[in-house]
């Protein structure tokens, strides 16, 4: 607590200092949009789980010392998904990002553009605070075989994925399991701690769980 200033106070400063950091996002970068435009594809379940990712990655943003300015897009408050935000989120209404019914595609250059996929043969070297990077708004048990690859390459957009192969090495587990398949929260972490530290290990290590069967490499060294 701020010395002199009673917690109500200390409380009231904090959230317009977070306004004001998110605020500032908006106009000077980084920006992150979350392509919602391929919820047909999800379960009621499913959407309960997108809506709780939604709101740990706004939690996590709202934190960061350079937070991003957040866009949902494909995103219409008569469906499925909004209701379970609203449902599951208290103050969603009042999130300081953008919501949208425009595709992600239609709102920025198309050169400004990152869809960040796994499927991708590009390696993310670094953050552009000039991109804006999209991640695509589908939870684990959803995933449609190279849905946002093949998206992103409709309109011709570039795409790149974390590099989890640059940095992790496949850990042996019991299950034989290993998955580079991230919730968008994670690949948020990951993004905003690499914007804080400049260091790709530390960032991985932040958002990639030991259940997806991947370790750092100098863990193994």
């Amino acid at each position: 607590m701020v010395l002199g200033i009673c917690p109500q106070h200390s409380k009231r400063f904090l959230r317009a200092l977070t306004k004001d950091k998110l605020l500032e996002a908006k106009h000077s970068g980084p920006r992150l949009c979350i392509d919602l435009s391929m919820t047909h594809y999800m379960s009621k379940k499913e959407l309960s789980r997108l809506a709780g990712q939604i709101r740990r990655l706004y939690g996590s943003n709202k934190k960061a010392d350079r937070p991003f300015w957040i866009c949902l897009t494909g995103f219409t408050t008569d469906s499925p998904l909004y209701e379970e935000c609203v449902r599951m989120n208290d103050g969603f209404s009042s999130y300081l990002l953008d919501i949208t019914e425009e595709d992600c595609f239609s709102l920025f250059p198309l050169e400004t553009l990152v869809y960040l996929t796994p499927d991708s043969e590009h390696a993310l070297e670094d953050v552009d605070l000039n991109k804006v990077y999209i991640l695509g708004g589908l939870v684990d048990e959803s995933i449609q075989k190279k849905v946002t690859f093949q998206k992103a390459r409709e309109y011709s957009v570039k795409t790149a994925r974390l590099p989890i192969q640059e940095y992790m090495v496949r850990n042996q587990n019991g299950k034989n399991y290993h998955s580079e398949i991230l919730a968008i929260n994670q690949v948020f972490d990951i993004l905003s701690t690499y914007l804080e530290t400049h260091n790709w290990p530390e960032a991985l290590k932040k958002g990639v769980s030991s259940g997806k069967g991947y370790i750092l490499r100098n863990s193994v060294e």
